[in-house]
Order: structure tokens, then C-alpha cells, then sequence
């Protein structure tokens, strides 16, 4: 068994930067390249299998026909999808649906919950994570109204901060800010406000109706506590345990070695470089220990962000 690199898919957006070829070095189409999908079997951008026995296969293939791999996960999808976010300028205030909506309005279609890691910031950058609406009435007001500025909550960001965003909770990436998102294979978004952009001309397509069926009113505050410790050659900082994912940081300095457990884990390294049972690693590499796979055996200074379905 060995373990399943990642080939990245890019997507440009009318917000996107150069920093996944700034700070990662990857190749990327344009200079608005605002997504690195990193470990991803979604349909919109299906990674490929870098090197070994697999080399060039699609991670949907080897989900269907080597369910082993996985652990047998249950479900006809593989479940998470792993970014880097590079947002040169803000993202639109928009929300995710929960599994229930997104299976009846979008085609079967996984909801989406989601974390962030934040990777770099600029100075007095903040984010959109929630509203002031008091309910469901108010909020559906301040949205046809478009008091924006009295709608939408806002709060700093720094290097090393933690998200949760469940559906139904509004939010907005703004610019200056470099993330590593664990998400739900699902690519819905419902913008509800993308301050009067145009993109070809015409302005994007907003999703107000739906944004205001799935926007949780009063808004109710997801807090995380990530608890770091000590371990041998590492701290290990758990970052979230949700229903769909588990997330943890490993800051490496020297050896350490880890028995993956439970299904597959999702690996990337966010920082520095070593290697893995002696294959190099560096800041950008991103793989999938497989279900079973046994001992990882960490050399280098480099920091790693893991996920694992729950």
C-alpha cells in the first residue's frame, strides 16, 4: 500500500490573486487564480493521482473501484474536499445550504459545512462570519432593503486563527487573506450580496431566495477551542471535530511518526518542508494515507493540516 499524491486543480475567480504560486509555487492559469483544490473527487474538479501504482488516475475512479483505500467509507461520494483560498480582493457575502436543502434544490447534491485555517493575513483584515438581524423577518429585510453595513457581522482575522462555518451561517473571505478550507465535497454557494460587481460586463449571479431560506436567523456563533500538546517530535493542535470531519495541525520539528487510524486521512503540508517514509515533502504536497496504511514516519521541520471523515 503507499500512500495517494495529489495533483491540484486551479480555479480562477474574479477575486483571486498569485500567492498559491507566491508562496506554494504551484503553476497557475492566470493571476487571478483564486482556488488550489487540493485533495478534491468532486465533479467541478477531480484530482489526479500524482506518481506510484495509480499515477494518473481520477481520486472519483479509485473511490468507486478501490472502496478498501477509503476504509469502505459509506456513501456514493468521497466525502471532503480540501482547498487553499487565495483572496487578493473580497469574496461575496454568501451561504452554504445544510445536506437537506442542497439534496431537494440541487440535484442529490452534498450540503456544505466548513472550516478555515488562516494561513496569512494582511494588517486589520477582517472576515464576514454571521448577521445582526434579531430573526428570520428582519433578516429577510435588511437583505431586500440592502442595509448591508447594518447586516453584516464582522470581525478581525489573524494568522493562525480557526473557523467553523456551519450551513446556514453567512460569511465572507475578504482580501489580503490566504486560507486552508476542510469542507464537505460540495461545491453550492448562495451569494446573497457581491457588491455590485461585474464580471464580463454583467454582474454575477446572486442567489437571494435561497439565501434566505437557508440563512440561520438570529445568528448562532460556532466557537472552537483548539487544544495543542506536546507529543514526541510534534504538537498536535485539535482544531474541530464536527459530523462530517475531523481536523487537526501537526507542527513538526525533528522525527515524528503517527498511526493514522480511523478511514483515510487527508494530508497537507502549509509549511516548510522534510519527508514522509522517505519521500520529500514541501510546503504545497498533498496526499491521502489510506485506510490501513500503517506507520507514517515524519522527518523535516513543516507544518501539516490533517482531515478524516467522521
Amino acid at each position: 500500500m503507499e500512500l495517494l499524491f495529489m495533483e491540484p486543480v486551479f480555479k480562477e475567480a474574479i477575486w483571486g490573486g498569485t500567492k498559491l504560486r507566491d508562496v506554494f509555487g504551484y503553476e497557475i492559469p492566470s493571476d487571478t487564480t483564486g482556488e488550489c483544490w487540493a485533495v478534491s473527487a468532486h465533479k467541478n474538479g477531480d484530482c489526479r493521482i500524482d506518481g506510484g501504482k495509480y499515477d494518473g488516475r481520477l481520486l472519483s475512479s479509485l473511490w468507486e473501484e478501490k472502496p478498501e483505500l477509503f476504509g469502505n467509507y459509506p456513501g456514493d461520494q468521497f466525502p471532503l474536499l480540501v482547498k487553499i483560498i487565495d483572496a487578493k480582493n473580497d469574496l461575496s457575502i454568501q451561504v452554504h445550504p445544510d445536506d437537506a436543502y442542497a439534496k431537494i434544490h440541487e440535484n442529490g447534491s452534498l450540503g456544505k459545512t466548513e472550516c478555515w485555517y488562516v494561513l496569512e493575513c494582511e494588517p486589520d483584515t477582517d472576515i464576514v462570519i454571521g448577521h445582526h438581524a434579531k430573526d428570520h423577518e428582519e433578516m429577510e429585510s435588511m437583505i431586500r432593503e440592502q442595509r448591508w453595513s447594518e447586516f453584516i457581522r464582522k470581525v478581525p482575522v489573524k494568522k493562525g486563527d480557526f473557523f467553523q462555518i456551519n450551513p446556514g451561517c453567512l460569511h465572507a473571505i475578504k482580501g489580503g487573506t490566504l486560507i486552508l478550507e476542510t469542507q464537505q465535497s460540495s461545491d453550492i454557494t448562495y451569494r446573497v450580496y457581491d457588491y455590485d460587481r461585474l464580471s464580463d460586463g454583467r454582474p454575477r449571479q446572486l442567489h437571494v431566495e435561497q439565501s434566505i431560506d437557508t440563512i440561520v436567523a438570529p445568528f448562532e456563533e460556532t466557537v472552537t477551542k483548539p487544544v495543542a500538546v506536546k507529543v514526541s517530535g510534534a504538537v498536535q493542535t485539535h482544531l474541530v471535530t464536527c459530523e462530517y470531519y475531523s481536523v487537526d495541525k501537526f507542527d513538526i520539528d525533528g522525527v515524528f511518526s503517527k498511526d493514522f487510524k480511523r478511514y483515510f486521512t487527508n494530508v497537507s503540508v502549509i509549511a516548510g518542508k522534510g519527508s514522509v517514509n522517505g519521500i520529500s515533502l514541501e510546503t504545497g504536497s498533498h496526499f491521502i494515507v489510506p485506510a490501513g496504511f500503517g506507520e507514517c514516519r515524519f522527518e523535516g521541520r513543516m507544518s501539516l493540516i490533517c482531515s478524516n471523515p467522521e
